[in-house]
């Protein structure tokens, strides 16, 4: 899309580094924004005071399987004509009001990496976009800026997914619809679980969302005690995402110091996410909650 050193992207700060990787790549700066409570997503209300003469680009994350509020982006994108990307990673075939996340914007990317709602064997990756010249680009950069074999076009990369993962990708695909189904009845088993316990705050679906549940992520004061008692108890369980990108040591040259982004910073410090798979049981999801209500009553 044309982004290059002098120009800024602006991505939440609450998300995996790699959505800060496209903007540094291209020598660009990365500039964060705070997120929703009950979303987890960008705040849109947050994106307009971070937008500069130098701005090229949004990225709205769909997090944790949740599309975050496209419409309300896309105003503001167009408003200040700027590009509207996605990070589809953790999101295959969310919907946003009832239209599937991969098509609304100018590009997304998808991730394929083994422990995704798609995952391949391997590490592997993918890009959507209704743009067929921006297709034909991304079909170079990949290539090494080639179209033709031994003929380069421009600078390129070696990003060409093994042909295995291609093929383990077309038979899990045929899954997918069924997979998204049954992480959907686990979170509302957790939900049926978990609903009275008031030292935590559950995940919400939003209005607008149909959400995948590549993680299901609970909020509590007592996280690390939480989690603690978990690994105690044979229940795995994860941090997504214990250091916000504004205070990782990479980022430290841009300035951003403790307390710029409240929302964030509370939630890497009450996040936990509890086992999430196709084939979890009840059994096991009655386990991991009884585990939880224990935890608290003592």
């Amino acid at each position: 899309m044309g982004i290059k050193p002098g120009d800024e992207v602006i991505i939440p700060a609450n998300t995996f580094i790699a959505t800060a990787w496209g903007a540094t790549l291209c020598g660009a700066t990365p500039v964060f924004a705070d997120c929703e409570s009950d979303s987890y997503n960008i705040d849109p209300k947050k994106i307009e005071e971070k937008i500069t003469a130098n701005t090229k680009a949004i990225v709205a994350v769909h997090l944790y399987g949740q599309p975050a509020d496209m419409d309300e982006i896309r105003k503001i994108a167009e408003k200040h004509n700027i590009h509207l990307i996605e990070d589809s990673a953790q999101s295959h075939i969310a919907e946003y009001k009832g239209k599937k996340v991969g098509g609304l914007s100018e590009a997304a990317s998808f991730s394929f990496y083994p422990g995704k709602n798609l995952g391949a064997f391997g590490e592997g990756g993918a890009v959507t976009t209704n743009n067929d010249e921006l297709a034909a680009k991304i079909r170079m950069l990949r290539d090494h800026g080639s179209s033709k074999k031994y003929y380069h076009e421009m600078f390129g990369h070696n990003y060409r997914m093994d042909g295995i993962q291609g093929a383990v990708l077309g038979v899990k695909l045929k899954h997918l619809n069924e997979w998204t189904n049954t992480r959907r009845a686990a979170a509302q088993r957790y939900n049926e679980h978990l609903h009275d316990v008031k030292e935590i705050k559950l995940p919400e679906e939003m209005l607008y969302s149909n959400h995948v549940y590549h993680l299901f992520v609970i909020q509590t004061d007592n996280r690390d005690a939480l989690q603690k008692f978990l690994n105690d108890n044979d229940i795995g369980n994860g941090l997504h995402y214990p250091v916000p990108l504004h205070l990782q040591i990479c980022f430290e040259h841009l300035g951003y110091v403790k307390g710029d982004f409240p929302e964030t910073e509370r939630l890497s410090d009450s996040c936990l996410s509890l086992p999430m798979f196709p084939d979890i049981t009840d059994e096991q999801i009655g386990y991991i909650c009884e585990n939880i209500k224990e935890f608290f009553k003592k």
